[in-house]
């Protein structure tokens, strides 16, 4: 399906609306102040200026207002180690992946892999994505849903029970979080099928050598235009999808575990967390607070003193 994405005047946002009036329709995702449907053609208009055109005939109706918009390139100076990318790596069609919870002594680790080819790039980024360090727990809920639909995607959730057995049996944090990435990359893959990404970025957690010696008995390893690169989420909108997603996942899972525990579970692994864990633990019992944590971290220890 096309995608045009066009900048236009207050003066022509106004002749947009009245031209497409008849076929208004009610749109609530983030930003818009504006959405009419033709048959063959869906008509957005975004409180930045932006009016996008999806479908069949997207190029017909974008000839009738501008000029259509490359998509811009992200500061090269943003201070990411990792691989060297290709010119105009943002502007490419990327399959981005990253994760989170893997700080949280509560809660699972999450893995989102998604697929922004360079028709969607704008879109997605008038649903609002931005690095989601920038973003809120509570915005990255509200614009999730609409990412999900936009994206093909894939999302991993490893609960707290199935990490503490595998850490016991001697599986190591990055050895879990590669496993998972690869995972949900080649779910991804088969979901795109026949179509491929131009090229695949990880958002790094661990050198290129390392993350494959994670995966050596693994049967299948996603390696073709493979790049990997720290604060990846600046470099592609598709890896800072995915980190919204993963986060998305991760508050969702935290929710679930809350209501088990019968109260609000703190994020991150503070002193707070300490004293959160000593409470469940003398009202719940070890097995039960074990359920609900990466038991192998130090907040665990602390816990059992203060009991």
């Amino acid at each position: 399906m096309a995608n045009i994405v066009l900048s236009i005047s207050t003066n022509i946002q106004k002749e947009v609306m009245a031209y497409y009036g008849p076929h208004f329709i009610e749109r609530k995702a983030p930003g818009v102040i504006f959405a009419a449907k033709l048959p063959d053609t869906a008509i957005t208009m975004y409180k930045s200026g932006k009016l996008m055109f999806q479908g069949g005939g997207a190029e017909r109706e974008a000839a009738r207002w501008g000029t259509i918009e490359k998509a811009a390139t992200p500061p090269s100076s943003i201070g990411a180690k990792g691989d060297v990318l290709p010119n105009n790596f943002a502007t490419m069609s990327v399959l981005g992946s990253d994760e989170t919870g893997t700080g949280d002594y509560f809660g699972p680790i999450t893995v989102a892999a998604v697929y922004v080819p360079t028709s969607k790039i704008e879109l997605i980024n008038e649903l609002g994505v931005k690095d989601s360090k920038m973003l809120t727990d509570d915005y990255m809920r509200k614009i999730a849903p609409d990412l999900r639909a936009a994206c093909v995607h894939s999302v991993l959730v490893l609960r707290n029970e199935k990490y503490n057995n595998l850490q016991a049996k001697g599986y190591s944090q990055g050895k879990m979080k590669a496993m998972m990435h690869n995972k949900a990359l080649q779910n991804t893959l088969s979901k795109m099928a026949p179509e491929k990404p131009e090229f695949i970025l990880i958002d790094q957690f661990a050198e290129r050598g390392v993350y494959y010696n994670y995966l050596k008995s693994e049967r299948e390893l996603v390696q073709e235009n493979v790049y990997f690169s720290t604060k990846a989420e600046q470099l592609h909108v598709a890896v800072a999808t995915a980190s919204i997603l993963a986060r998305a996942a991760f508050l969702k899972e935290m929710d679930r575990l809350s209501d088990i525990a019968g109260l609000t579970l703190m994020k991150g692994a503070s002193n707070k967390v300490d004293v959160q864990a000593a409470r469940i633990w003398r009202n719940q019992g070890e097995e039960f607070l074990r359920s609900i944590t990466k038991w192998h971290f130090a907040n665990t220890d602390k816990a059992r003193k203060m009991k």
